[in-house]
């Protein structure tokens, strides 16, 4: 049986009630996205907490976790109120599209999102497990139009998708009037092609820096890129 939690240096998070465990998707979204100047953050299917405890440690912005999950957004207030950061990071139950068409006044300078992904994948029994990782319940377009109409004229939106849907995000991100800023395409073994990627979106217009990581040298063994990105969090990095 796994582990009902995952230790890191400065909070640990507990796993066991939710349907998407930590992995390595969360952890370099919120080792990644750029927060140097960030005020509040948006953490869109917050799910265990992991991002915005990280983007906390990260930072001194408020955060909202958002998380259309009863037990997962249960669990993420347990994680939170155990960390140092308690005080900054508001858990709200909440299906996305309803808050962003109640929210839309008050603006994000940094909105994150670690979105279901299975779309085409057949569906398994458990209803909770499904909605983590299928997005029936919201679209990539349900997703992007929710995150403009939140996000700051000069904010910057961060997300880890599969590499396969990259270029359909981009252009529904064109759509509404956000284009791509930084990229990082992830590699999780030498000579391997890149199974995530890793995009930041701005309304503004601008060349896209573009980079790689390799995630593991060989089995078990991390690069050194990656130690570099994740030491502030690992416990054994």
């Amino acid at each position: 049986m796994s582990q009902p939690f995952f230790q890191f240096k400065q909070f640990t998070v507990w796993h066991d009630k939710c349907a998407m465990k930590v992995g390595t998707d969360g952890v370099l979204l919120g080792a990644w996205t750029p927060v140097k100047s960030s005020v509040r953050i948006l953490d869109i299917g917050t799910g265990t907490g992991l991002v915005a405890l990280m983007l906390a440690q990260r930072s001194t912005a408020s955060i909202t976790a958002l998380e259309i999950d009863e037990a997962a957004a249960a669990q993420a207030t347990e994680n939170i109120n155990r960390s140092p950061w308690k005080n900054r990071i508001e858990v709200i139950q909440q299906d996305f599209k309803h808050y962003s068409s109640k929210n839309s006044i008050s603006k994000f300078d940094t909105i994150v999102s670690n979105p279901p992904y299975f779309n085409a994948s057949l569906k398994c029994s458990d209803e909770q497990r499904n909605k983590a990782r299928h997005n029936d319940s919201l679209t990539y377009e349900e997703l992007l139009a929710g995150v403009s109409e939140l996000l700051s004229q000069e904010g910057t939106f961060t997300i880890v998708i599969p590499m396969d849907v990259g270029e359909q995000i981009k252009t529904l991100a064109h759509k509404y009037g956000l284009y791509p800023s930084r990229q990082l395409f992830i590699i999780t073994k030498p000579g391997g092609a890149p199974k995530r990627i890793l995009i930041s979106f701005r309304f503004t217009k601008q060349t896209c820096e573009t980079e790689e990581l390799l995630t593991e040298t060989s089995r078990h063994q991390y690069s050194e890129k990656y130690i570099e990105l994740t030491r502030d969090f690992y416990l054994k990095m």
